[in-house]
């Protein structure tokens, strides 16, 4: 199958900097595939998603998106790909459903009319649907200058939705959400990409938001330093591991010396497993237990441990 986003050599040098945003990265991403791609503050991602959304000029490299050339054929890629950027584009002088309108007309989804009642009744089923789903419904005809941030952020994401694209960009797209309204954005849009079979790019920093990621791609300094799946990304780099105590540490360390135990701050056991499975190390311990924790990494977890630490090797 061939990628719906493919990125092959990709450079971008700003004047006047020592070092190019984005450093010969390459990747790929398959159609209906959600595609987190991550890392700190300046480490190349919004340079790269700019450039993915035709909104800034590479310096090198080859880009497709759908199939089209994002320099020869950058009308085409527009067409195939729908934004939410971090920072709102809305027109605060029109309505909700005005700043739709004009969005469909642009892409040209729908003809423009002067009033919502003179839109197609397809256009008129999927806006209020939309809307519904997003808690927009009855503010969908007020002016956009009584809306909330949260509101706006809504909104943004219904208008990049209308035009049903084949890509998905996502950047920062939950900022300004409580939490409620950010479990249901996510609930929603998992749901257009298994129906729709949209493909999801998503830049973020809530790190937990690309638990459900297919793949994660890490940039650090411009070049792409971790690339797979998250499960990969949290054994490779923490592992699993258990916690155990008990009144006589003295004899529980013997009885867990075969599995090269480290020992926690406050003097507690920790082993790590791979080959072996918890149940298979409790069975070796004859004696009662203080403490017995599982620990699980979470991305996040994974992630600041191959950020801050340099001298992991990466898979790429």
């Amino acid at each position: 199958m061939q990628p719906i986003i493919h990125v092959e050599k990709l450079t971008k040098r700003y004047r006047k900097t020592e070092k190019p945003a984005v450093d010969n990265i390459s990747f790929g991403v398959q159609p209906g595939e959600f595609f987190a791609f991550l890392g700190p503050n300046r480490a190349g991602k919004t340079t790269t998603i700019s450039i993915l959304t035709t909104t800034l000029a590479k310096t090198s490299g080859n880009i497709t998106i759908a199939g089209y050339d994002i320099n020869s054929q950058a009308k085409d890629v527009r067409q195939n790909v729908g934004i939410i950027f971090q920072n709102p584009s809305l027109d605060l002088n029109l309505s909700a459903e005005e700043n739709i309108r004009l969005h469909v007309n642009l892409y040209g989804v729908y003809a423009y009319k002067p009033f919502f009642r003179l839109m197609p009744k397809e256009y008129q089923n999927q806006v209020m649907e939309m809307a519904e789903f997003m808690g927009l419904r009855e503010d969908l005809f007020k002016p956009l200058k009584t809306f909330s941030g949260g509101m706006k952020r809504k909104l943004e994401i219904i208008r990049g939705l209308m035009h049903k694209p084949k890509v998905l960009f996502l950047d920062e797209p939950s900022q300004g959400l409580d939490a409620v309204s950010r479990r249901d954005l996510w609930t929603y849009l998992r749901n257009v990409a298994k129906t729709q079979n949209t493909t999801i790019f998503l830049t973020t920093h809530y790190i937990e938001e690309a638990e459900n990621a297919d793949r994660v791609c890490i940039v650090n300094h411009g070049q792409i330093i971790f690339l797979g799946t998250p499960s990969e990304m949290k054994n490779r780099l923490l592992g699993k591991y258990l916690v155990l105590d008990a009144e006589n540490r003295g004899l529980l360390s013997s009885q867990i010396e075969r599995f090269k135990p480290e020992i926690t701050e406050d003097g507690k056991f920790k082993i790590y497993f791979e080959q072996q499975t918890p149940q298979q190390i409790l069975a070796q311990i004859k004696m009662p237990l203080t403490c017995m924790e599982l620990h699980t990494p979470t991305l996040e977890e994974a992630y600041m441990n191959l950020i801050e630490n340099k001298t992991v090797e990466a898979t790429i």
